[in-house]
């Protein structure tokens, strides 16, 4: 999700409390549109599924462009910078789609949740920042926490770990260009590009062996619906933004956690692990410093609020 304008830094608590209250909605509504992934996971291959599931999201973001009433073109202005927040927009749909299809929705989130120290400390060379030491120890933290759950040298490292970061380190290169070029760019081009370059790659990839199999009629309601409640909380998220504080807003990310966790526990029989729990603790505890921080010494500058998995 492209970074907003920041929500007030004063004012009545009723508008933090709202913001908060629609953002938990959004999240919720993400965990939902996550676990559906997982179901359709199980008998559909992954490039199908993020292909209709963008496909069918569309109509919903070209809606959003024609309701758009900021003065401009469909021309980016910053062409480089779409082009690379395209290409992170598809690593990071990819591999968490692939990653919630094979893993327990716990273990995936917990490791997308390292998005923020990936965040800080990429944007040294691209946004030019500085990297002092109390950031610097809350990223050793999480990267603690991220080798806590892969648990390198083990069996249980798979393909499904490996993707679930590399969709992190996409997702974190999302918000970066969004940082980048946020300020100058329309919100629905920002998400309509990388949903159009999603579309053009993988329709292309589609008719390759393996990536494809017959749709039954259940298949295409779910992937509709995975579209819709895609679209739904991505509103939700900017509504959030809008109306609260972003250092309110940003950790509520870590709720889809606990959703996960419900989920798996409800629908697919998945228990977080020790080495899962123990390396969540690490991994949101340093994002939430990060986040904090970043609140406290740039206060009119929009958090980043990376959301796990491929959030355009």
């Amino acid at each position: 999700m492209p970074a907003v304008s920041p929500g007030p830094t004063s004012g009545p608590v009723s508008a933090n409390v709202q913001g908060i209250l629609i953002a938990l909605i959004g999240c919720a509504l993400y965990s939902a549109h996550d676990a559906i992934i997982k179901a359709l996971g199980s008998g559909l291959p992954v490039v199908q599924i993020a292909f209709f599931a963008y496909l069918l999201g569309l109509p919903f973001v070209v809606a959003l462009l024609i309701a758009d009433r900021t003065p401009g073109t469909l021309r980016p202005v910053n062409r480089g910078w779409m082009a690379l927040r395209v290409l992170a927009v598809l690593v990071a749909t990819l591999g968490a789609f692939y990653a919630f299809s094979t893993l327990p929705l716990a273990e995936v989130y917990t490791i997308l949740f390292a998005a923020p120290l990936i965040i800080t400390v990429l944007a040294v060379p691209i946004l030019g920042e500085v990297l002092r030491w109390r950031r610097a120890t809350a990223v050793v933290v999480g990267l603690i926490g991220v080798i806590v759950v892969l648990q390198p040298g083990t069996a249980s490292i798979g393909l499904g770990h490996m993707a679930a970061l590399a969709s992190a380190i996409g997702n974190a290169l999302v918000h970066l260009t969004a940082r980048k070029i946020g300020g100058q760019e329309r919100l629905p081009l920002m998400i309509l590009y990388p949903m159009l370059g999603i579309i053009l790659v993988l329709g292309i990839a589609l008719p390759a062996p393996g990536n494809f199999a017959p749709l039954s009629g259940g298949d295409f309601a779910a992937l509709a619906v995975l579209a819709l409640l895609s679209f739904l909380a991505m509103l939700c998220l900017i509504e959030g933004f809008k109306r609260a504080e972003a250092a309110l807003v940003a950790p509520m990310q870590y709720s889809q956690l606990i959703w996960g966790t419900l989920f798996g526990a409800l629908f697919f029989d998945e228990w977080p692990q020790g080495p899962t729990l123990i390396g969540a603790i690490l991994i949101i505890g340093s994002g939430l410093y990060i986040v904090s921080r970043e609140a406290r010494t740039r206060p009119d500058t929009p958090v980043s609020a990376p959301l796990p998995a491929r959030r355009p």
